[in-house]
């Protein structure tokens, strides 16, 4: 199957006359033949110093392994093509010796299982002294410890002097990340890339993780390519944004006009799953139905075609390139369609989604409906006219018949008098 050149002025910043970090074109394929997993597809972009970049998108859209691509851990059944510079040096296909000098010290991650991250015998203290002693050979112990100490306190463990000595097992899950990212920062690197940083982590743990990655990035002056999720984590934290799915970029553009003004309707439906805070009453979130293609054998033309609610008959004819969306040339986006979302909010271009049967009403009024409702089959989706009636729904609430009464116990069985009577327990024997 073609696929449609992306041109990687497409990712560049705006000004970006001091671009550390280059990715142009990258292809990550798993395996080879039939069986093979083309999990990033011609992404591109740049980053320059102090400038964050957020990267989004469904699970298997190919974020974290673009990022692996640029650390140089991929594993060996990978095949990378492309382009991965680092200021003027060429990262993709090099030994990981000459990697190693440039991990750490010049590009940091934050990986996204700290637990993992950690070697769980040997104390915190330990771990970030290592990471700066061996990309500074002259560093003394002494010094290398005054420093782990001092990041542990820039990132917000208490009794930092103390904690240091501590294994990583006597961390909570939000301060082991905090200490990853103590460890990342240590050597002032150019680049930090922060996979899902703030994932299985409760909501106020997660804001003492971001306010520390912040910290970081102010304390060495660093790019940041931040992967999640969380698209409140991006809007709060993110310049530019990149939406990918089924391994390539499908809009990029900064954040106010890829959160403001979508142009990709993947980007549309992404953004109205969110629940809305300036709207009174309640709402049901809109979700995009289906689930995202197989990267072993994708659809013809554009993949989330089978998704879209906007799909023509030329969807499936060719993928569609990265074009600038309203002759703004820092936003991009992959639809023949965009000019049609061209002049609308998010929430205006969010009506292209339809309400599914069990998004159609709130759930107070799914529950009522179902106690009146004696006939069955009960479907409120747009397609249940056309469609024949189905079994009753399992989101709709019915009422639970209670469950059978227990039989009665059977009648004990008769005492045995010897027990009682130790005279008659003689007799017995």
């Amino acid at each position: 199957m073609s696929r449609s050149p992306i041109d990687v002025s497409s990712g560049r910043a705006p000004g970006g006359d001091d671009v550390l970090l280059s990715v142009d074109n990258l292809d990550v394929t798993f395996g080879s033949g039939s069986g093979a997993v083309h999990a990033v597809r011609g992404v591109s972009y740049e980053v320059r110093r102090g400038e964050t970049l957020g990267i989004v998108g469904e699970s298997g859209s190919g974020k974290s392994v673009t990022s692996l691509a640029v650390m140089g851990l991929l594993p060996k059944n990978a095949q990378a093509t492309g382009s991965v510079r680092f200021r003027d040096a060429e990262l993709l296909g090099t030994k990981d010796k000459p990697m190693s000098a440039v991990r750490g010290k010049k590009i940091a991650m934050i990986f996204q299982d700290p637990m993992t991250s950690l070697d769980p015998v040997f104390k915190v203290g330990q771990q970030i002294t290592e990471t700066l002693r061996v990309h500074d050979k002259d560093l003394s112990r002494s010094a290398a410890k005054a420093r782990a100490i001092e990041l542990l306190e820039i990132v917000g463990i208490p009794n930092a002097d103390s904690r240091a000595d501590n294994y990583p097992h006597e961390f909570s899950g939000g301060m082991r990340q905090r200490v990853v990212i103590a460890i990342a920062m240590a050597n002032n690197p150019d680049v930090i890339i922060a996979d899902e940083p703030t994932t299985a982590l409760d909501v106020t743990v997660q804001a003492t993780v971001l306010e520390a990655i912040k910290a970081a990035q102010h304390e060495t002056g660093a790019a940041l390519v931040l992967i999640t999720h969380d698209l409140g984590v991006i809007a709060g934290l993110a310049d530019r944004v990149l939406v990918m799915y089924a391994g390539r970029a499908v809009e990029i553009g900064a954040v106010d006009d890829v959160f403001y003004r979508p142009r990709m309707p993947y980007s549309v439906g992404l953004l109205n799953s969110l629940p809305r805070l300036d709207v009174e009453g309640r709402e049901r979130l809109t979700p995009i139905i289906g689930t995202p293609p197989s990267l072993q054998q994708l659809p013809p033309g554009c993949p989330f075609a089978p998704r879209c609610p906007m799909r023509i008959a030329e969807c499936s004819l060719a993928e569609p390139a990265l074009v600038r969306v309203d002759g703004h040339s820092a936003h991009w986006a992959a639809c023949i369609r965009s000019g049609e979302l061209a002049g609308k909010d998010r929430y205006q271009a969010g009506n292209v989604f339809d309400t599914t049967g069990g998004d159609s009403q709130l759930p107070a009024e799914v529950g009522a409906a179902a106690l009146t409702d004696d006939a069955g089959g009960y479907d409120a989706s747009p397609l249940a006219a056309a469609q024949p009636s189905q079994p009753q729904s399992p989101d709709v609430m019915r009422p639970i018949d209670p469950p059978p009464a227990d039989p009665p116990l059977a009648d004990p069985l008769p005492a045995d008098p010897t027990l009682a009577d130790p005279t008659k327990r003689e007799e017995s024997r």
